[in-house]
Parts: structure tokens; sequence; C-alpha cells
């Protein structure tokens, strides 16, 4: 399974940008003989933008729309994160479309960080989606904070056979690459899944500034992460300021456990 790491810039309330941007390096991803590309997390208004409260639309609806007839076009798998609203509610949510263009899975984040908590819902399920390439577990971002890694434990109990999760990694202004910020916030957690169940583990962030709401000034530095079982086998840019592409080839496996099996499994690689 051939994937493209789409990092992508993101600006705040501006989604014909962000759309225009994300139809670009899908493209190229597919020149790239990619059979999925995986996105960030709510590409359209970007992460906690006000313009959630305005802006935000169904799924489906003309947002999730682009994208499907940009699956169908291409023959591509697409995975990426947009602002859902949903009746009078408002949901950090990642969809899944398969290359015929259609929605088969869309999630609802659950591990909202409380900035998240005025522009959107608590999300209540997860699940695991079966496809041509196999199972795929679909979470967003803080989901992966390592104190609320088991929702990818999950994940992989429930037979997933790769996860894959939009983000916005969002750090302070004054952050440079030789801090290293995310080598116990991500690297660590997607390790631990990936290093565990032996399945590949991808993570896909914005980059850009962030204007508007309560992490104004902020900034978004890519650093997306593709992990598998013996470390890191891909990783994007850090830069602020452009888009990047980064193509990963990863096996998927047949799941070896089941059940109680995984008890067994963990207590045994811990020795």
């Amino acid at each position: 399974m051939r994937i493209g790491m789409a990092q992508l810039l993101v600006e705040g309330g501006e989604p014909e940008r962000n759309l225009e941007r994300a139809a670009k390096l899908v493209r190229q991803a597919k020149a790239e003989n990619c059979d999925l590309v995986l996105l960030p997390e709510t590409l359209d208004l970007a992460w906690t933008h006000p313009s959630a409260w305005t802006e935000a639309e169904p799924i489906p609806g003309r947002f999730s729309d682009f994208f499907c007839t940009l699956a169908a076009e291409l023959k591509i798998w697409l995975c990426l994160g947009l602002t859902e609203r949903k009746d009078t509610k408002r949901y950090n949510a990642a969809i899944l479309i398969n290359r015929s263009g259609e929605i088969i899975h869309v999630y609802h984040k659950i591990n909202l960080l409380e900035v998240e908590f005025p522009f959107y819902e608590i999300g209540n399920s997860l699940s695991v989606v079966e496809t041509e390439f196999g199972n795929i577990g679909i979470n967003i971002c803080a989901d992966n904070y390592i104190g609320s890694v088991h929702n990818a434990h999950m994940l992989a109990r429930m037979g997933a056979q790769i996860i894959l999760s939009p983000s916005s990694w969002t750090v302070d202004h004054f952050i440079t690459e030789e801090m290293d910020p995310y080598r116990d916030k991500w690297i660590k957690p997607l390790q631990e899944i990936a290093s565990l169940y032996e399945i590949p583990f991808v993570s896909v962030t914005s980059v850009g500034y962030i204007v508007g709401g309560p992490y104004e000034g902020k900034k978004m530095i890519g650093c997306s992460l593709a992990v598998d079982k013996d470390g890191i086998i891909a990783q994007g840019e850090f830069n602020e300021f452009a888009g990047d592409l980064k193509v990963v080839d990863v096996s998927l496996k047949p799941v070896k456990w089941k059940g109680t099996q995984f008890d067994k499994l963990a207590k045994d690689k811990s020795k």
C-alpha cells in the first residue's frame, strides 16, 4: 500500500484556498502512484478557527463533495479531516473516501483539548473499516496523546491493520527544529502502538501560523510521521511555511491476535 503523506498549508477561514492546495497535493500523489492520500485535521476551516461556528458544512456537503469528486476522478482513496455541521452541533471529523468517491466512514474526534470545547462536540464511537487493502482504523491528532493512547489500543484490538490520523500539531512560535518538540509527545505514543501490535501508524499534520481562535500566534510546523514496529519510516519536513508530500510504502499484515490474546501479547513484550 503506497500512501501519500500530504502535509498541507492550512489557513484559518479560507476553505477554498485550502481545498485547492489539498487537490494539488492529491494530484501529485496520484502521479507518484499512491493508493491513498492522508491529509490533515480540519483542513477546510483550520483547527479551532472561529469560522467553524458559521461556515462548517454537513457531511455529505460542499467540502466533502469536493473530495469525493476528486477521489472518483483520480481513482484514489482519501482520508482527511473536516469541520462537520450536524444539526446544531459541530464536530472535528475525519472521513475515509474510496476510489469510487464514496464516503465509507466518518469519525468524530474524542480526545478534544479544552480549547476545542467551544468549537466541537465530543465523539462517542470507534470503528475499523474493511477495505481492499485491509482493516483501517482512524482517529485524530490528540486522540494519540500518551494519556489517551488507549484510543489507538482499541482500534488495534478491533482488528486495525493500519491506523491513519489526520492531525494539526501545534507549538509556540519560538519552537525550532533543534528543540525536537515531538519526540515524547508524538513519536513515543505512535511507536508504542506500532511496536506492540506490529502495524503501521501514519499521522499527517498541517503547517502554517494559526490566525484567530484561542491558539492565535502559535504555529503548525509539520513533521508528519509514519512509523512501523521498527521505528520511523517516513517524516515530513519541519516547515511552518509550505506544504510537502512524502510517499511511504507500508505492508498490511494479517491480524495475529484476538481478544484476550492481546493481554498475553502485552505481557510478553513487556518482559
